[in-house]
């Protein structure tokens, strides 16, 4: 046999194995979620006509400006997610594929998905009103702090949760406001102690944040690079790794003063 034609030959047998998997993974569901920019909420406004923060024992401010939170918008728990899915979605830069896990805890129903999200959505806001308090230096018998935001699941909106009641009941410590009358959007886990953690499609929530107006966004500094990935024209990026240090950043916006960048 002619060699080229050997080579031809022996390409097309070793390819068979793969184009038969090719095959195979086109119709076959995959570990993954595709996911999109989802809704953002303004914490210091109203949702579904119940503000979202509710203060008693101290006056609540009166706020002009926006505090939103950001999320991420997935298919869902049971959604066979299939080779072409994946094609798709990798070539659009307002999706992202991740794997199913990161997004949704394996082993599950999708009642029982939903219920665990619910969970941490409340440790959630418990982390982050204990945060807030401690931040000012006030403890859970002077003022009680309710929050409710319907719909949404998961811990990623604890930051924008403390920054809203601090906001709600000292502003910027001098009168005015935490967010300067700015639409501010943002994203991170908070612990109690004011910690700020990561929590993932930090690209795609930028870009929701932009769509809904917001010209600033709080990103946990250990996900700038991933924030910077996609980052909209005109949206600022400042890097946290705590609650006072979101509050000084914030405060120094106002002011002009030196802010982090990443």
């Amino acid at each position: 046999m002619h060699p080229r034609h050997s080579r031809l030959r022996n390409l097309a047998i070793g390819s068979a194995p793969v184009v038969a998997l090719l095959a195979v993974a086109g119709f076959a569901p995959l570990p993954f979620s595709v996911a999109q920019p989802g809704l953002t909420a303004n914490v210091l406004g109203d949702d579904k006509g119940t503000p979202v923060i509710t203060i008693q024992g101290r006056p609540a401010r009166h706020t002009t400006g926006e505090l939103r939170m950001t999320t991420i918008e997935a298919t869902g728990p049971s959604a066979e997610i299939g080779l072409s899915d994946v094609v798709r979605a990798w070539f659009r830069t307002d999706r992202a594929v991740m794997p199913h896990d990161s997004v949704y805890p394996s082993g599950g129903s999708d009642k029982e998905i939903a219920a665990h999200n619910q969970a941490e959505m409340k440790q959630s806001q418990d982390s982050a009103t204990a945060a807030a308090l401690n931040q000012l230096h006030l403890n859970a018998g002077q003022v009680k702090v309710s929050l409710n935001l319907a719909d949404v699941g998961g811990p990623s909106a604890g930051l924008l949760f403390s920054l809203g009641i601090i906001d709600k009941l000292d502003g910027n410590g001098s009168g005015g406001e935490l967010t300067g009358g700015r639409v501010i959007a943002g994203t991170g886990t908070i612990d109690a102690d004011g910690t700020v953690g990561a929590v993932g499609g930090v690209s795609l929530k930028t870009q929701a944040a932009r769509r809904d107006g917001a010209t600033v966004f709080l990103v946990p500094k250990a996900e700038c690079s991933d924030a910077k990935a996609e980052l909209p024209h005109g949206l600022r990026l400042i890097p946290v790794t705590t609650l006072s240090g979101a509050v000084a950043s914030l405060k120094a916006l106002d002011k002009g003063g030196d802010i982090p960048s990443c």
